[in-house]
């Protein structure tokens, strides 16, 4: 499970198994006992939440639409 990158204690990560055929760009992000899952095209938006209240998940959405490009880029490098 790769880790793009850490903030506010947030793990932000994906699995190296992405299923065949392989899901499209998305990222994990979990912290305690809750994990929520993002697509990232076409759209940001949530595609599973287990644990995190709507609050979070508004704050972990900016977060990662801040970091797009970055968790982009780290997908492509590891399924190239």
């Amino acid at each position: 499970m790769p880790t793009v990158f850490w903030e506010r204690g947030f793990r932000f990560f994906f699995y190296s198994n992405e299923g065949a055929p392989r899901e499209p760009v998305h990222i994990h992000i979990e912290k305690d006992d809750c994990e929520a899952k993002f697509w990232l095209i076409p759209e940001v938006h949530v595609a599973y939440n287990d644990g995190y209240n709507s609050r979070t998940l508004r704050e972990l959405e900016a977060m990662v639409r801040v970091n797009r490009d970055r968790i982009e880029r780290a997908w492509n490098e590891f399924f190239s």
